[in-house]
């Protein structure tokens, strides 16, 4: 009898070892971290986090995506409002999927989808934002964060790497306070991994934004001729499309229900549109290029007061400084509704 139960034990033992070996070899394995910066005129900002992950900027153009289909890339994760350019991709053999996030942070929902994503899509996997220095190297790190596959200084470094702007408070607190997750959790975890999604109608507008005034700004680089990428872009057309962004903002519920400081730095910005395109519309010969020039930095610094305060910090603490009165305390009455959306951090 003594014999049996000791042969009984040792088969136990060994099918534990061998179950746990098996659960081992299935077991998801952490990549090297390289952080190594790829040279692509093609891929602006490209960070390659690990074999798996790489982090940049959009990619325009058929040069872009056939630069990610020689890097071997098989999935391209886009964090931008932006609409993907689904038809270029799968021209190329990519797959595209797009889990948009905002500057103002990363919530547990999305950290969750990023990581099932980069941890389940076929790879290696390219992830974009527009320029590839702050919305897409924050998903990034954060997505190895909750894989367990960086911590906190490793994930740091990969922001200071790519250039992040230390002005993006809820960025940083994403990368910062995000925790390795549940293997099991992410297992259960039901995704439905879209190429595009829908955005709010103000946040469609603020993308634009973004995008005419990005192009302004390679005109006037550019000495406000013709770009060789673009040549059908006219600069006055495009301070005219700026202008109507901002007018049609004006216009929606949500931005007339935001704080007067809010609905402010819209009308400047229309104003200042406004002005410029009528600078541009005026013959070379009659403008001065400096008043071009100063009128493009007014805007700019337009925008970047307006992210300051209600694009670039936490949701959390654009709540709570909403909540607060001229005096800093938070009055008894009148809160905001709940269902009300908050101003949109997806653009400009």
């Amino acid at each position: 009898m003594s014999i049996q139960i000791a042969f009984f034990r040792w088969l136990a033992i060994g099918l534990l070892l061998a179950s746990n070996s098996a659960a081992q070899a299935q077991a998801p394995v952490s990549p090297p971290v390289m952080l190594v910066p790829l040279e692509s005129p093609a891929l602006p900002n490209a960070l390659q986090l690990n074999s798996r992950l790489i982090s940049g900027g959009q990619p325009d153009g058929e040069a872009a995506f056939a630069e990610l289909r020689r890097l071997g890339v098989r999935t391209v994760i886009s964090v931008d409002g932006a609409r993907p350019d689904v038809a270029a991709a799968e021209k190329h053999g990519l797959r595209y999927v797009h889990l948009p996030h905002g500057y103002d942070g990363i919530s547990a929902e999305r950290a969750a989808e990023l990581a099932k994503a980069v941890r389940d899509l076929p790879g290696p996997i390219y992830l974009h934002c527009h320029h590839g220095k702050h919305r897409s190297p924050a998903a990034a790190a954060t997505a190895c964060r909750a894989l367990g596959w960086l911590d906190e200084p490793q994930a740091e470094r990969v922001l200071q790497q790519a250039g992040t702007s230390p002005h993006y408070l809820g960025l940083f607190a994403s990368v910062r306070e995000t925790s390795p997750l549940d293997p099991n959790d992410l297992d259960k975890l039901q995704v439905e991994f879209r190429s595009t999604v829908p955005l709010p109608e103000v946040a469609e507008a603020m993308v634009a934004i973004e995008l005419h005034f990005d192009r302004l700004e390679q005109l006037a680089a550019n000495r406000w001729l013709p770009l060789p990428k673009h040549p059908d872009l006219k600069p006055a057309h495009e301070a005219l499309l700026l202008r109507e962004q901002y007018a049609e903002l004006l216009r929606t519920g949500t931005v007339q229900a935001e704080p007067l400081a809010y609905q402010e730095h819209m009308r400047e910005g229309e104003r200042l549109a406004r002005e410029l395109e009528t600078l541009l519309a005026t013959p070379p010969s009659e403008r001065a290029d400096q008043s071009l020039a100063e009128k493009l930095k007014a805007l700019k610094a337009n925008c970047n007061g307006c992210h300051r305060q209600y694009r670039d910090q936490p949701a959390s603490t654009r709540e709570a400084n909403e909540q607060r009165g001229p005096s800093g305390v938070a009055p008894a009455v009148e809160s905001r509704e709940k269902d009300r959306s908050k101003p949109p951090s997806f653009g400009s």
